[in-house]
């Protein structure tokens, strides 16, 4: 149970420290969120839990199939905004466009023979 808090405690302080840094400056908050901390976190909790690194490899390239459905969002959202779309219509219209993309990778993968 302690590791599991420890876990909670680590993952949310990072994510603050995000949007904290991203008041005082878009770069930096920009960099630091850019930064795949999400991934590499679940990285390293799944190898403490496990001890897996087959587990380890097919999380690894599951994530990087799936950063690139992803990108969307971050694309549609400044376009959206950009084009006057207030804020909460063009984050719900890029989170629905960023599914609709993961359900097509997935699809696409999946005709080559790839499963995540």
């Amino acid at each position: 149970m302690g590791f599991y808090l420890t876990k909670i405690v680590v993952t949310v302080v990072l994510v603050v420290l995000a949007s904290e840094v991203a008041k005082r400056s878009s770069f930096l908050g920009a960099l630091f969120a850019s930064v795949p901390l999400v991934s590499v976190l679940a990285i390293v909790w799944l190898h403490i839990d496990t001890g897996s690194t087959e587990k380890v490899r097919t999380f690894a390239g599951s994530i990087f199939w799936l950063v690139l459905p992803s990108l969307v969002l971050f694309v549609s959202l400044p376009f959206l905004l950009k084009q006057g779309l207030s804020f909460y219509p063009a984050m719900t219209a890029s989170i629905l466009l960023t599914i609709f993309c993961y359900w097509l990778m997935v699809v696409v993968l999946a005709h080559f023979g790839i499963r995540l």
